[in-house]
């Protein structure tokens, strides 16, 4: 199974000292150093270096290498109190032995390494909010040897991005670059500090854009650039850089089985890590706009069902009681086209949207009810993490009670009594019927309906009774039957197409 893995590089510290430097020949202590020198002064981005091309083929990316590398450096993030863990937590364990053979829980400082860019010759630098999250104290290394040790100006789980700070003037540093004009397919460098070697510089191209790697989670910001570059741990909060020089994204995660390397990389976009450091420093937090709405995309089945001639934008599935949404007077089933003018892409494009638009700002959406366009001005709400998601529970696996026949979709029917409610663990205000058996081969199943989901309605009407559900099913014919579906406290639209 695949993993979307943070690339971010935790060992225990005494282990870590002993393996690079008892192990690795001619690797000194200098990483270790914590210099109190003053930085030496270096220049910033100038124009852009000439590519050195041969019969029309660019053959190095020296140049480019040459004038970034010096702005990323290698972070250092120690947690000295450590967490109790079992000595074989770590894959050297056999070479550190108890004299006494045991494997009792122990008090550890923790040590991970990171990377991190710089991007003002103020001392500025970004990286990721999981290479710094917990740290007692933060150590900077700049690939000249100089350490110094780095004040967090502001951290944001939620974009995975953190700003940190050291004492200099005339530092090199990366220009940030405008990420919405990357094309899938242009050439990008990654530079970081994979597995502690020291700093490394690798290849390769934009693979995609706007990727995310945590469907389904509301308490995370994605839009990440994909990349074949090869990433590897350490390499988090490092830079991807373009053949100008200009910073494009901050390297994040990637996706693998192993842990290591297999060409799928994603970074954050640089436009996303420019608003989220500007929000840290200025307020030392970022606020977000919440519409207070659930979406979903629009498969080719739901836009049958739904009626409509096109997959693009999303459908609302639930309007939030008391949200920005419900005030506008937006309502489930509507389908959001654009948002301030821009086409809707996706749901990930609109929720993104949304949340780097300031609580309170007013944005004009264009929508489509009953087949008409309208458009509908929105005040944003704020986004708060309790209101998005963290209430969702996971539901127990049913218990079938006197299963009834669901028509053609491959399912058993009951009503939603307070009690199965209870047992369930479906919130109260949830009324429908509650799947209680699944055909495996039919097509409620290829859709991925559940036992313990419940149907709420059925063609855009309310079902209550098994009679309703029958009568609704039939109405269709051999057309998609639309079902809203709710789910640990989610809903969302499904188009099922009967046998």
């Amino acid at each position: 199974m695949f993993k979307a893995l943070p690339i971010f590089q935790k060992q225990t510290a005494l282990i870590l000292v002993l393996i690079l430097c008892g192990l690795l020949t001619g690797c000194g202590t200098g990483w270790l150093s914590f210099s109190s020198d003053a930085p030496k002064p270096a220049e910033g981005p100038e124009t852009p270096p000439e590519p050195v091309v041969v019969d029309g083929v660019r053959t190095s990316y020296a140049d480019v290498v040459s004038k970034t590398t010096p702005a990323v450096v290698q972070i250092t993030a120690i947690n000295r109190g450590g967490e109790a863990e079992s000595s074989a937590s770590t894959p050297f364990e056999d070479l550190f032995p108890d004299p006494e053979g045991r494997r009792s829980p122990q008090q550890r400082p923790s040590r991970g390494l990171g990377s991190g860019v710089i991007v003002k010759d103020d001392g500025t630098i970004l990286t990721n909010h999981h290479v710094i999250d917990g740290a007692d104290k933060i150590t900077v290394e700049m690939n000249d040897g100089q350490s110094f040790n780095a004040e967090v100006v502001g951290s944001d789980r939620l974009s995975d991005l953190a700003v940190l700070k050291i004492e200099g003037e005339g530092l090199p540093f990366i220009t940030l670059g405008d990420s919405d004009k990357v094309r899938i397919g242009d050439i990008v460098l990654a530079i970081g500090n994979p597995l502690g070697i020291g700093q490394t510089v690798t290849s390769g191209i934009i693979s995609a854009k706007s990727r995310r790697t945590q469907d389904g989670d509301n308490t995370s910001f994605q839009d990440f650039l994909q990349t074949d570059a090869p990433i590897n741990q350490g390499n988090s909060g490092g830079a991807l850089v373009n053949v100008k020089g200009e910073l494009i994204g901050i390297n994040s995660q990637i996706l693998s089985r192993s842990g290591g390397n297999i060409g799928i990389g994603f970074a954050i976009p640089s436009n996303m890590a420019k608003s989220v450091m500007d929000q840290l420093i200025e307020n030392g937090e970022v606020r977000r706009g919440m519409l207070g709405i659930n979406i979903q995309n629009i498969s080719s089945d739901l836009a049958e069902a739904l009626g409509l001639d096109s997959t693009r934008g999303v459908v609302v599935s639930n309007v939030l009681t008391g949200s920005a949404a419900e005030s506008a007077g937006l309502k489930r089933g509507d389908i959001i086209k654009k948002i301030a003018g821009e086409e809707v892409e996706d749901d990930n494009f609109l929720r993104n949207k949304v949340a780097g638009t300031l609580p309170g700002t007013t944005v004009k959406l264009t929508i489509l009810r009953d087949g008409k366009e309208q458009q509908v001005d929105v005040r944003l709400g704020e986004f708060k993490t309790e209101t998005a998601g963290s209430e969702e529970r996971g539901a127990q696996e049913p218990r079938t009670e006197e299963p009834n026949d669901g028509g053609k979709l491959g399912i058993s029917l009951s009503p939603l009594t307070p009690e199965a409610a209870e047992r369930l663990n479906i919130p109260t205000e949830v009324r429908g019927l509650v799947i209680t058996e699944v055909d495996q081969g039919g097509p409620a199943a290829e859709k991925g309906l559940r036992r313990g989901d419940v149907i709420v309605e059925i063609n855009r009407e309310l079902v209550g009774t098994l009679s309703e559900a029958r009568t609704a099913i039939a109405k269709s014919g051999d057309r998609a039957v639309l079902l809203l579906v709710s789910r640990r406290g989610q809903t969302f639209f499904v188009s099922v197409r009967p046998n």
